[in-house]
């Protein structure tokens, strides 16, 4: 090696792997290659015993797995989605170097020694291994422990890894990847709630990602230990990732979700306002909320029922003595356009002899975890001592669906899977004996070591599956707590136990953005805090940044005041009220975003630099993001009474429901004072589709769909979607859908607005369409619908706006603008 002995690279590896330096003697990392193998989809190197294996798995998309013995996993993973395409692959042997090509990227096996690295067509590296540090792995009683040491630019920024605390970039800082009840977690804790070990690597515009998929406890180290690599590893199974190139951020996130999964269509209702609370009960109590919410006109679409409404918390039962109409109950809600969602929770109360029909059907399919001398593994969690599925079976996963046959039958809407990381309580680490024994579907076994950061994924899986199964034409919602990469596929998520402080209400952008960079477009916090008691105007500020969340949820713990909209007099209820209408206002726009992100992966809360990537002045930018593609949110999200500062991402902008245009520029905007409701700025060039405001999902809005057109500059770039289906059913899998492209254009003696259909096998609530473009300078003299002059529209000179209707829309139309 380099200028550096094996024993000193052996310490520095412990220490990046958090384990002691007495044990530094133990690893053993990869030599030169003295041998090749050249595969139709890549090759496979050896170096002594060892066998490392760089295949082309999609176009752009590389795996690199390394069998210390030779010998490979092939385990399938829980992370891929089925049906990855096949890629096109070069492959070419020479003396220094294997090279495998595919699509725009070349991954280079360097044999003296074994490194790899990833290039663009042009010879750009885009990640390295350190020539100092090869890649390595060390003996272990459960396995080998393994790891890789990357090379770090001066210029590199890293995001991703879920939903970790504090700054949305990951450089400088370590992470551990262990699925953990974190409650009263703050900015500096670590791990979470999730694992999801994987990152966007940023340079001056050009990104690619890495995920390491590896269910064990593992590590990933942005440049803490050092500023001339970075790292990662794990405790047990193998060194297997994947390279994935952009080279823009957002076609590293279309890739990854490929690989991993997209997220299902959500019901509307998922969309709207969620009321929870850590309890509503008795049945009363729930009825009075629903009243309240209709009775002060707070728009929403749920209640959620948390733990008490069981019996003795016992999963699946209900406490008739508070509920004795529970079934009554949650068809009355229904009534009011509100949906009722369940928790859930996986811990079965360990309950032989009583007639807990759980426990029973349960130990009769013989579902449940065992410790290693086949005995039941019992930890104590809400109900008491528990008992816990086995959900890497296929048979248990289907077990556990239909326990959801009853709720699903008396109406309940969504079922919320929490505690599952697995939380277990007064025992070490709070969770599950690491020796507790999981079994395959292929007869072999796991311990928990291996399992345990799935098996919150896996818990949702099964919740999900079951529920498609109960009723097929229905889209199912899931909310879980823990989660692993692919997590997506079956769940929306929060962060957890967050706390009534300006801190978390800050902290919950970066680490919404970062699960949406991860794959979890559909994500929230609970708004007002979950722990303490928020002042009004922290809870006012949560609403408004709330409405701007993938998932909006009020949500709080049980010993604190209420948190509910109308709890701090008539004006902060005015001003969340005027929050979550907007949100309603917005349906229409939201919902076709909800709908991209299925298609294409890119999360519903954006990072200003996953749209604009040259635009580094956004890359350490916590607090300010894109709400979809077109709508930029500057939110208040401190207490502080200096002027609130913005700084527009690259073009022009308007401020949302107005002509004020401005050019994005180095100085900041200054708001002094402060705004009382959320900056909100939309793209010069956005056409955005609105409704009036409901009172739940499932009203009909009142009056035309609603587009605001905000207009470019001349022959500038502009233009919208709309998607709408039936909010609920799988009918739109079959076509049952509308698809409309809107478009402007803008030129010296005016400028004209389309709409094209797409796709018509749906019809939706509206027919006529108000169009009010922004930014017209002064009065058309004509105005004509389809090539006819009208004359049924208005030009308001202060505000600079041209409002129309078109009649009978839902068909290609165009309107024109003459000087």
């Amino acid at each position: 090696m380099k200028g550096r002995g094996w024993a000193a690279v052996a310490a520095m590896a412990c220490a990046l792997a958090g384990i002691a330096p007495v044990a530094a003697q133990g690893w053993r990392h990869v030599g030169a290659v003295d041998g090749v193998e050249v595969q139709p989809n890549g090759a496979v190197v050896a170096s002594g015993p060892a066998r490392l294996r760089v295949t082309a798995v999609g176009e752009g998309v590389y795996r690199v797995t390394l069998a210390p013995d030779g010998r490979f996993d092939e385990t399938p993973s829980w992370a891929m989605a089925p049906g990855i395409p096949q890629a096109k692959v070069g492959v070419a042997d020479s003396a220094d170097a294997v090279r495998v090509a595919s699509g725009d990227v070349v991954a280079v096996i360097r044999k003296q020694p074994l490194r790899v690295e990833f290039a663009d067509r042009s010879g750009q590296v885009l990640l390295a291994d350190s020539e100092q540090m090869p890649m390595a792995w060390a003996d272990s009683p459960h396995g080998p422990r393994v790891r890789s040491w990357k090379a770090l630019p001066a210029d590199a920024h890293f995001y991703g890894l879920g939903d970790k605390a504090g700054p949305l970039d990951r450089r400088g800082r370590a992470f551990t990847m262990w699925n953990s009840d974190a409650y009263g977690w703050q900015g500096t804790s670590d791990p979470l709630y999730k694992s999801i070990p994987f990152f966007i690597g940023l340079r001056a515009g050009t990104a690619y990602g890495l995920f390491f998929d590896n269910t064990s406890r593992s590590s990933f180290d942005f440049g803490k230990e050092s500023e001339e690599y970075f790292s990662f590893g794990a405790e047990g199974g193998a060194l297997d990732y994947y390279f994935i190139a952009g080279p823009e951020p957002a076609r590293v996130l279309e890739r990854y979700t490929a690989l991993t999964g997209r997220t299902p269509l959500p019901p509307m209702w998922a969309l709207g306002f969620q009321q929870s609370r850590y309890s509503y009960n008795p049945e009363g109590k729930v009825r009075e909320i629903a009243a309240q919410l209709r009775e002060h006109r707070i728009p929403s679409d749920a209640i959620y029922l948390d733990i008490d409404y069981q019996q003795g918390y016992a999963p699946f039962t209900v406490d008739r003595k508070q509920f004795p109409h529970f079934e009554q109950m949650i068809a009355d809600l229904r009534a009011q356009g509100l949906r009722t969602v369940l928790i859930t929770d996986l811990h079965i109360k360990h309950a032989p002899g009583t007639g807990y029909a759980p426990f029973d059907s349960g130990m009769a399919a013989d579902a449940f975890i065992r410790n290693p001398d086949g005995s039941l593994y019992i930890g104590p969690v809400w109900p008491g001592d528990a008992v816990f599925p086995d959900f890497s079976l296929a048979r248990v996963r289907d077990w556990w669906g239909g326990l959801y046959r009853e709720f699903s039958a008396m109406g309940a809407a969504g079922y919320w899977n929490d505690m599952n990381e697995p939380s277990v309580f007064n025992v070490p680490g709070n969770t599950m004996s690491p020796d507790a024994v999981h079994r395959m579907d292929d007869g072999s076994q796991r311990d928990h070591r291996a399992i345990h950061n799935v098996y919150g994924m896996l818990n949702a899986r099964a919740t999900y599956e079951g529920l498609l199964k109960l009723q097929p034409q229905q889209r199912p919602f899931v909310l879980t707590r823990a989660a692993y990469a692919g997590t997506q596929r079956y769940a929306a998520t929060w962060t957890g136990d967050n706390s009534a402080t300006w801190h978390h209400l800050a902290q919950s952008t970066p680490n919404l953005l970062s699960l949406g960079l991860s794959g979890m477009a559909l994500a929230g916090d609970d708004v007002g805090g979950f722990i303490g008691s928020p002042p009004p105007d922290l809870l006012t500020r949560w609403f408004q940044l709330g409405a701007f969340n993938p998932v909006f949820r009020n949500h709080a713990a049980t010993d604190t005041r209420p948190h509910e909209a109308w709890v701090d007099g008539p004006q902060q209820e005015a001003l969340r009220r005027e929050a979550i209408e907007l949100r309603y206002r917005l349906m229409p726009y939201l919902y076709t975003v909800a709908e991209e992100n299925t298609r294409n992966g890119l999360p519903i809360m954006r990072p200003v630099f996953l749209q604009y990537p040259q635009a580094q002045a956004f890359y350490g930018n916590d607090r300010d993001f894109l709400f979809g593609p077109d709508l930029f949110v500057a939110p208040v999200s401190d207490e502080r009474l200096d002027a609130h500062q913005i700084v527009l991402p690259p073009g022009e902008w308007y401020v949302f429901g107005t002509s004020q245009r401005q050019a994005a520029q180095k100085d900041p905007i200054k708001l002094d004072p402060r705004p009382t409701a959320v900056p909100l700025y939309a793209r010069a060039g956005a056409i955005v589709p609105m409704q009036a405001v409901v009172q739940h999902t499932g009203e009909k809005p009142a009056g035309p769909l609603q587009l605001q057109v905000y207009l470019p500059k001349a022959g500038g770039e502009c233009g919208g979607s709309l998607y709408q289906d039936d909010g609920e059913s799988q009918a739109y899998k079959g076509g049952s859908l509308l698809r409309v492209a809107y478009a402007c254009e803008v030129g010296r003696r005016g400028a004209m607005v389309t709409s094209h259909v797409v796709h018509d096998g749906f019809a939706p609530w509206w027919g006529d369409v108000e169009v009010t473009v922004y930014g017209v300078g002064r009065k058309p003299s004509s105005l004509r619908v389809d090539g006819k002059a009208v004359g049924d529209w208005s030009y308001e000179a202060e505000q600079q706006t041209v409002v129309i209707r078109v009649p009978q829309a839902r068909r290609d139309w165009k309107v024109e603008l003459k000087y």
